[in-house]
C-alpha cells in the first residue's frame, strides 16, 4: 500500500552555518563596530545579543537572511520576547521548532478525514503517516495540506509505492 510521512524537520548543520555567517558579518559591519552583538547557538535554541531592541532587530534580520539563503525555512523560528540582560545589553531567545506536535498532528488527521478521501492518517511520534490504496489520493492529500494555512513548514518524505 502506498504511504508517505508528514514531518517538520530542520537541518541543524545549515542553521549552524547560517549562525557562523551571521556572526562573521556582524563583526565586519560598520554599524556594529565596538558592540557586543552576536548570535549564540545551543542545539535548536538561538540567543541574539545586542545593545538595545533596535539592534536585536537588525541582528535578527541578518540571521533570517542567512537562514533563507541556506535553505532553512524561517517559518520554523519561534521568536521570544526581547529582554534586558543586565547592564546595557538585551537578548532575545529564538527557538527552532522541529517535529509535528500532538495538536498539529490531530489537526492534520482531522483535515485528512474531512477531505473524504480513501486514505488513513495515523500519528506516529512527531510525524503523521498517510496510507491509501491509490497514489492519486495521496497526491491529493499533499496538495490539500500545501494549501492549508499551517504555521509550521511541512515536508513529505518516505513516499513508498
Amino acid at each position: 500500500m502506498p504511504s508517505f510521512d508528514v514531518v517538520s524537520q530542520v537541518d541543524l548543520q545549515e542553521v549552524r552555518n547560517a549562525v557562523d555567517q551571521a556572526n562573521r558579518e556582524i563583526t565586519n559591519r560598520f554599524d556594529f563596530k565596538g558592540s557586543d552583538a552576536r548570535v549564540e547557538q545551543a542545539e535548536a535554541v538561538l540567543t541574539l545579543f545586542a545593545e538595545d531592541e533596535f539592534r536585536i532587530g537588525q541582528v535578527r534580520d541578518l540571521l533570517e537572511g542567512r537562514l533563507a539563503k541556506r535553505g532553512v525555512d524561517i517559518a520554523c523560528l519561534a521568536l521570544g520576547s526581547v529582554e534586558s540582560a543586565g547592564g546595557d545589553t538585551a537578548r532575545q531567545v529564538v527557538t527552532v521548532r522541529q517535529g509535528v506536535d500532538k495538536d498539529l498532528a490531530r489537526d492534520i488527521v482531522k483535515r485528512v478525514k474531512n477531505a473524504k478521501l480513501k486514505v488513513q492518517a495515523a500519528i506516529q511520534g512527531e510525524q503523521v503517516r498517510i496510507t491509501g490504496k491509490k497514489r492519486d489520493d495521496l497526491q491529493q492529500v499533499i496538495a490539500m495540506l500545501k494549501e492549508a494555512k499551517i504555521d509550521l513548514p511541512l515536508q513529505y518524505i518516505n513516499f513508498r509505492d
